[in-house]
C-alpha cells in the first residue's frame, strides 16, 4: 500500500506540473498533502511495528509568526530553537531530543524516507528535503521525554516550498501542539489544517500567545466555537502565554505545569493500524477520480478497437469470403486438387517434371516460389491492407469525436496524436502479417484439396469421369502454370476450364461434400485472419497505444495495479496488513 500512496503522490505532481493544468491546480495540491499525510501515516504505523519502545513524538504547529520557535524554547528550558521576527525563519522540521538519545531515534532515518538527517547548523534555505535532530542535556519539567519537534509555518506564501516537511513532522507526532496568536487564531488556515488532522486521533494543546491582560476568556471561547465548527472531537485544554516583559518570551502557566505530562500518559498506538486505514478509506474514491476516469477512457478506447475490429472482419467477409467473383482460396484448392490427379493428357509433361526435380526443390518451389507468387499476386492481401488502412482513418475520426464530447478530452486528443504518428508503422506491420499469413494458410489449401482428392477415390466414377475429360487436362495445365508463378489466382478463377471442373464437381456426387470443404476452409480463414492479423498485429498495437502517453501528463496507472491496492484496503479485519 505504502508505494502505491507513494505512486499516487508522484503521478499528481507531475501531472499538475505540466503546463494547461491550472483550474485543478488548487484540488490536486489539497490531494497532494492528503497523499502526503497518508504516507507518513503509514510510515508511523511502520515505525511503531519495527520498534520495541520509540520514544513519545510532540510537534509545535501553528502560523506564520504565532511564535512556535520561542514556545519550543520555553518547553525546552534552553535557548536551541532559532527566534527571528521575520515571517518564515523556520523552514526545516527541527527534532530535540529531551531525555532521548539520538541513537533512540535512529528509526527516523525510515521514517522520514528521501528527507536527510542534517545537523542544525548544517539546514540551508535552498534546500528542503532535509531536517534534524539535535541532542540536549538539560530536562525541563514541562515536558516529558522525548522529541519535542519544531516545525515550519504552514500559511505563509513560500510554505507552499516546504510543507511537505511541515506534514511529515505532524504525521509523525503523538501529541500537537498549536500555536496561535490574537491575530491568527480565527485564520482560515489554522482551522483548515485542524480539520485535515483530525483523522489522526492525536491529542491536542492549544497555546493562546501573545494575550493582552483580561482577553483570554473571550478569546477562548471564539476558540471553542471555530473547533466545534471544523472537528467533532472533544475541544482541547487551551493555555494562555502572556510575555515577561524583561525576556519578551512567552509564560508557560504554572497551572498547567502536568499538561503535557498527562497527556503523555494517554497516548497508545493500539489503535494505529485502524485509524490508518479509515484515513485511506476517507480519500480513495476522492484520490481515484482522474484515474477511474482514464481507466473508463481505456476501457471506451478498447470499445473502439473491437468494434473497429468487428467492422473490419464484415468488410472482409462481405467482399471477400462471400463475394462470388472475389472469393479465390477454394478455386485454388481445386487448382492443388488438380496436381494430385493422375490424368493421362499431361501424365508425360508432368513425370517429366517430376523426373527433373529432386524432392528438396521440389518442396522450395512448393513452400518458396509458389506460395510467394501466390500472396504477391492475391487480392485477399491487396484487400485486407485497405480495410485496415480504412479502420485507422476511422479510428483517427472517432477520436476526435471522443475529445469534443468526452470529460478526458486531453487524453483522446494525446491519443488521437499518437495514433497519427503511428499510423505508417502499423500499416507495415499488418502488410507484411498479411503477407506472412497468406504464405502460411496455403497449407490448408492444400489439406482442403487433399480432402477432396480423398473423398474422389470414393468416388471412382467421378474420378474417372474427371481424368478422362479434356477440360480437366486444360485446367490442370493452368494449375501447374500457377504453381510455376506464371499465372494469378484471379485469372485462374476466370479461365473457362476451372470453372467447367468446378461446375462438374458441383453437379457430382461429391458436390455437397465440396461445399463443406469449402465452408470449412471459408471457416477456418475467417478465424485465422482474426487471430493472426487483427487481434495479435493491429489491435493488440492499439491497445497498447495509450501506455505510451506522457507519465508526466496523464498517470497511467494500470487497472491491475489498483485492483491491487483496493485488495489491501478491502481487508478490514487485518489491518496491521495495510502496513
Amino acid at each position: 500500500m505504502l508505494e502505491f500512496i507513494q505512486l499516487l503522490k508522484q503521478r499528481y505532481q507531475s501531472v499538475l506540473s505540466q503546463q494547461g493544468n491550472e483550474a485543478r491546480r488548487t484540488l490536486y495540491q489539497q490531494r497532494i498533502d492528503q497523499l502526503i499525510l497518508a504516507e507518513a501515516f503509514i510510515r508511523k504505523g511502520q515505525l511503531l511495528n519495527t520498534s520495541t519502545n520509540p520514544p513519545l513524538q510532540m510537534a509545535v504547529i501553528g502560523p506564520t509568526q504565532a511564535g512556535k520557535s520561542s514556545l519550543v524554547n520555553v518547553l525546552l528550558n534552553c535557548q536551541v530553537a532559532g527566534v527571528s521576527p521575520l515571517a518564515g525563519y523556520t523552514v526545516h522540521p527541527q527534532g530535540f531530543c529531551h531525555g532521548v538519545r539520538l541513537n533512540d531515534c535512529h528509526d527516523l532515518a525510515h521514517y522520514f524516507g528521501r528527507f536527510q538527517q542534517l545537523s542544525q547548523s548544517q539546514l540551508s534555505n535552498d534546500r528542503h528535503d532535509c531536517y534534524s535532530l539535535t541532542a540536549l542535556d538539560n530536562e525541563s519539567s514541562l515536558l516529558p521525554h522525548g522529541v519535542l519537534w519544531d516545525t515550519p509555518d504552514f500559511d505563509s506564501i513560500d510554505s507552499a516550498t516546504y510543507r511537505e516537511g511541515v506534514i511529515r513532522a505532524i504525521a509523525l507526532a503523538d501529541i500537537v501542539i498549536l500555536v496561535v496568536s490574537k491575530e491568527k487564531y480565527a485564520d482560515q488556515s489554522v482551522w483548515d489544517m485542524m480539520a485535515f488532522l483530525q483523522d489522526l486521533h492525536q491529542p491536542v494543546v492549544i497555546c493562546l500567545n501573545k494575550l493582552p491582560e483580561g482577553s483570554e476568556a473571550v478569546l477562548i471561547n471564539s476558540l471553542q466555537e471555530k473547533w466545534r465548527a471544523h472537528r467533532n472531537d472533544a475541544f482541547p485544554d487551551v493555555v494562555p502565554l502572556f510575555y515577561e516583559k524583561q525576556t519578551g518570551a512567552p509564560q508557560w502557566s504554572a497551572k498547567q505545569t502536568a499538561l503535557l505530562h498527562d497527556l503523555a500518559r494517554q497516548v497508545s498506538h493500539k489503535k494505529q493500524a485502524r485509524f490508518t486505514q479509515e484515513l485511506l478509506q476517507k480519500y480513495w474514491h476522492l484520490w481515484l477520480e482522474p484515474i477511474r476516469a482514464e481507466h473508463q477512457a481505456l476501457a471506451d478506447w478498447q470499445a473502439l478497437c473491437a468494434e473497429a475490429m468487428q467492422s473490419a472482419l464484415a468488410s472482409y467477409q462481405r467482399d471477400f469470403l462471400n463475394h462470388p467473383h472475389h472469393y479465390e482460396t477454394f478455386q485454388h484448392a481445386l487448382a492443388e486438387l488438380l496436381t494430385l490427379l493422375e490424368i493421362p493428357h499431361l501424365a508425360g509433361f508432368l513425370a517429366g517434371a517430376r523426373k527433373a526435380l529432386t524432392w528438396p526443390v521440389k518442396q522450395l518451389m512448393k513452400l518458396g516460389r509458389k506460395r510467394q507468387h501466390i500472396a504477391n499476386s492475391s487480392h485477399e492481401v491487396a484487400l485486407l491492407k485497405q480495410i485496415a488502412e480504412h479502420s485507422l482513418i476511422q479510428l483517427v475520426d472517432k477520436l476526435l469525436d471522443q475529445a469534443e464530447h468526452h470529460q478526458q478530452s486531453q487524453w483522446w486528443k494525446a491519443l488521437n496524436s499518437l495514433l497519427r504518428t503511428e499510423r505508417p508503422r502499423l500499416l507495415a506491420e499488418f502488410s507484411e502479417a498479411a503477407h506472412d499469413y497468406h504464405i502460411d494458410f496455403q497449407q490448408e489449401v492444400e489439406h482442403a484439396a487433399e480432402q477432396l482428392y480423398h473423398k474422389l477415390q470414393q468416388q471412382p466414377m467421378v474420378l474417372n469421369t474427371l481424368r478422362a475429360t479434356r477440360v480437366t487436362a486444360d485446367a490442370a495445365v493452368i494449375a501447374f502454370t500457377l504453381h510455376t508463378g506464371g499465372i494469378g489466382v484471379q485469372d485462374l478463377v476466370i479461365a473457362p476450364a476451372m470453372l467447367t471442373v468446378t461446375a462438374m464437381l458441383t453437379e457430382s456426387a461429391i458436390g455437397s461434400y465440396m461445399h463443406k470443404v469449402e465452408n470449412d476452409l471459408k471457416q477456418q480463414q475467417l478465424h485465422t485472419v482474426k487471430q493472426r492479423l487483427f487481434i495479435d498485429t493491429l489491435i493488440k498495437h492499439l491497445l497498447t497505444l495509450p501506455e505510451q502517453l506522457s507519465a508526466l501528463t496523464y498517470f497511467n496507472i494500470t487497472p491491475d495495479s489498483l485492483h491491487a491496492a483496493e485488495q489491501q484496503l478491502i481487508d478490514k479485519r487485518h489491518g496491521l496488513r495495510l502496513l
